[in-house]
């Protein structure tokens, strides 16, 4: 009966812990994964058991230490591109019928019509005029 190398051991653990970082999207499992192709160069090198396991241990518990506070870090930080309606506000907009508190008037806002309302209830916009969006309730602007 042959025996296999230490190496393709320690590859087919290195595979082994992919499939759980793909089903359940856990990079710790990759870092596993990076830990036991290194043992497995390690043991194709010659090197012992023990010191394939702890090329194993090393390298995986700092790639945890260095990629997971980095990975954190870049998670926790707000996209910086707006879509959908919040991309619409701030943005402005011209007035194609009268837009006051009242009833909704119409706008011209990113090459498409809006139905809109002054935030101001006091305040009026004639048509032409160019006000700004500073909310979208449902499909109507809220404009200063």
């Amino acid at each position: 009966m042959n025996s296999i190398d230490a190496w393709v051991w320690w590859l087919v653990v290195a595979a082994a812990l992919g499939i759980p970082l793909v089903v359940t999207a856990m990079p710790e499992f990759g870092m596993f994964a990076v830990g036991a192709a290194a043992a497995a160069g390690t043991a194709g090198l010659g090197a012992g058991t023990v010191i394939q396991v702890l090329v194993f241990v090393v390298v995986s518990v700092a790639l945890i230490a260095v990629v997971r506070p980095i990975a954190n870090r870049h998670a926790a930080q707000r996209p910086q591109l707006a879509t959908g309606v919040d991309a619409l506000k701030g943005k402005q907009a011209v007035v194609l019928e009268r837009v006051d508190g009242g009833a909704d008037g119409r706008i011209k806002l990113a090459g498409e019509i809006w139905s809109a309302r002054a935030l101001d209830p006091d305040r009026a916009y004639e048509v032409g005029q160019e006000v700004d969006v500073v909310e979208i309730e449902g499909a109507t602007a809220i404009v200063i």
